[in-house]
């Protein structure tokens, strides 16, 4: 009898530890690595925009240049205190996103991305950000 599953039917399950790495390259602006984790057939849906579900990026171009769009609008952005979980096909990030626009207005607010997985690849990163009003910071000498 053949015990051997077919490798077609093999899928990589993402781990938590695979979570840290995508949140690691987040806070480096490290698209390559970023883009590394993302399905071929990727989408992205960002905190913000006029739709539904915010901005959607829908591709693997679109993605790129929507996961760029938010170091050209917090150059510098960090996501703080990672909890990460993974169930089955399924996963979520809860942190603290930081960052300062051009203009000086800062944003502090805890986060959620909720992921889908297919093939050991993100297929799926959906943004959520708690609506606050900007941080006051003291004023630069």
């Amino acid at each position: 009898m053949n015990t051997r599953v077919p490798t077609d039917a093999v899928t990589t399950a993402v781990t938590t530890d695979f979570l840290q790495a995508f949140g690691d390259a987040w806070n480096r602006h490290d698209i390559d690595a970023l883009m590394a984790a993302m399905a071929d057939d990727c989408e992205f849906h960002a905190v913000a925009g006029p739709d539904l579900l915010g901005k959607s990026f829908i591709g693997r171009d679109a993605v790129r240049a929507g996961f760029e769009l938010a170091w050209q609008t917090f150059p510098d952005a960090a996501w703080l205190n990672p909890v990460h979980f993974v169930s089955g096909e399924r996963g979520v990030t809860e942190s603290t996103f930081a960052g300062t626009k051009a203009d000086g207005t800062r944003i502090e607010a805890r986060m959620v991305d909720i992921f889908t997985f297919r093939d050991g690849k993100i297929a799926v990163k959906n943004a959520f950000r708690k609506d606050r009003p900007p941080v006051v910071t003291a004023a630069k000498a």
